[in-house]
């Protein structure tokens, strides 16, 4: 609860301003330091302190005929915001309302009338209370959700720290690894530690996984969430075989990029682990060999970030013109997102980097005339897209390692670019795709508590 304590009479009686008028406040005869607004509008407010560690915030409730409740915060000057009547009704989460099992809705919200108001109201250290004009529902709103939304258009994770991200160059992150065991000991937690670790780092190794069959790997991903199904298939196990029209099913090297841009939605989690490489095959026998196949890594959100800094008008060509992407190789396939997606997505309420979607052999063709309304066409992209490229073949932000039988890799395919050197001999490599939305409803439930969980994902 907030440490919240009654203003003093002389704060209460100052003058408050509604709508372009000034009313000054009478001594509500309850209570002799809680101000009752009367004359225009016949407004009622309520007068609190709130005091953190460092300084008093002055918050003043009032209801008023307007439509809304209005909220006045002073600290430094007056901030005031309005919460709609029907807003308010609409998002009462009392047991009648809400499902307390289910977190879903029990009533038609179409049915409230359209001009529902309080007819009873209370504001004390511990929220808003209001009886409501249609079926006298009570609802009770506590200072944390009306904190929430009066201070932003969605509340946010109270400890930023678990989702910032650490970005990685050359080096890779020095804490990453989380042991096959602690999944036995404590499932929960090692999945809530390894999810973290790919939340806040793009990627995370899981070292001590069996090898003598696929198994073990497979049921540690289903132990994050359920393995994706593509046209590839779900949980693979493959060798480079091209048992399917792609790349991937080759020795070929790979240059950095992300997989599955030709869905709407791309995999949000991809696992490999390396079973074995052998030099079966290959010219290039012993102990002593070098088979190649290093793996590569980029940090596409730092990528993106320099390009920014280093070329701005690249990253916005990039961030702003969206192109088609496929998969048609395989017969019987011909896949492509939605809409035309751009290379580097952003999030629409910060602005900051969000999804990276970019295989330049997945690529359709570039739009000659990309803006009708301006002068981009495929020159300017190609040049945009060259300054992309050629950050990504960067050796200081490429992370190079070669994958060991008994470690599985799984990183943020929104995120994370991978590739690949070529390699000689036989690999075989398994692994699968998770969901993003699943990914991080896992993430959620296994680094918060369930209270909170619920405000973020209702918000």
């Amino acid at each position: 609860m907030l440490n919240i304590s009654h203003v003093t009479a002389a704060a209460a009686m100052r003058s408050v301003a509604f709508a372009g008028r000034i009313v000054a406040p009478s001594v509500c005869r309850v209570c002799p330091v809680r101000p009752r607004l009367t004359g225009y509008m016949q407004a009622r407010a309520y007068g609190y302190q709130h005091k953190d560690k460092d300084e008093a915030l002055n918050i003043m409730v009032s209801i008023d005929n307007d439509r809304g409740v209005v909220i006045t915060r002073d600290r430094h000057g007056v901030e005031r915001n309005r919460l709609p009547y029907f807003w308010l009704r609409d998002n009462c989460r009392c047991s009648k309302c809400v499902n307390q099992d289910t977190q879903q809705r029990n009533f038609n919200t179409f049915e409230i009338p359209e001009k529902v108001e309080p007819v009873k109201h209370h504001f004390d250290g511990e929220g808003l209370r209001i009886e409501w004009s249609h079926g006298s529902h009570k609802s009770f709103y506590s200072m944390e959700f009306l904190e929430g939304y009066w201070r932003s258009r969605r509340p946010q994770i109270k400890d930023e720290r678990v989702v910032r991200n650490d970005y990685f160059a050359f080096r890779g992150h020095p804490n990453s690894s989380i042991d096959f065991s602690e999944f036995e000991k404590d499932q929960e937690s090692a999945v809530g530690r390894l999810t973290l670790l790919i939340r806040r780092g793009g990627f995370a190794f899981v070292k001590g996984v069996p090898t003598d069959s696929a198994q073990p790997t497979e049921d540690l991903l289903r132990k994050i969430a359920f393995i994706r199904e593509t046209h590839y298939g779900g949980f693979y196990d493959f060798i480079p075989d091209l048992a399917h029209a792609d790349t991937a099913y080759t020795n070929l090297a790979l240059s950095a990029h992300t997989d599955t841009t030709y869905f709407t939605d791309p995999a949000g989690l991809q696992a490999f682990h390396l079973l074995s490489h052998t030099d079966e095959g290959s010219s290039k026998k012993g102990p002593e060999a070098e088979l190649g196949g290093k793996s590569i890594l980029v940090d596409g959100f730092h990528a993106a970030n320099i390009l920014q800094e280093e070329d701005p008008n690249s990253f916005y060509i990039l961030a702003k013109y969206g192109i088609p992407w496929h998969a048609s190789g395989n017969k019987g396939i011909t896949i492509a997102p939605d809409k035309l997606y751009p290379v580097i997505e952003l999030n629409p309420e910060t602005g900051k980097v969000h999804r990276i979607r970019w295989n330049n052999d997945d690529r359709g063709v570039v739009p000659v005339n990309i803006d009708d309304s301006s002068s981009i066409g495929a020159k300017q992209w190609y040049k945009a897209a060259r300054a992309w490229d050629e950050i990504l073949r960067r050796k200081r932000i490429k992370y190079s390692f070669q994958l060991e039988p008994g470690t599985v890799l799984i990183f943020d395919n929104w995120r994370v670019l991978h590739g690949r050197t070529a390699f000689t001999g036989r690999r075989r490599i398994c692994g699968g795709y998770i969901n993003r939305d699943d990914y991080i409803s896992r993430w959620r439930n296994t680094n918060f508590k369930k209270a909170e969980i619920t405000k973020q994902v209702t918000s």
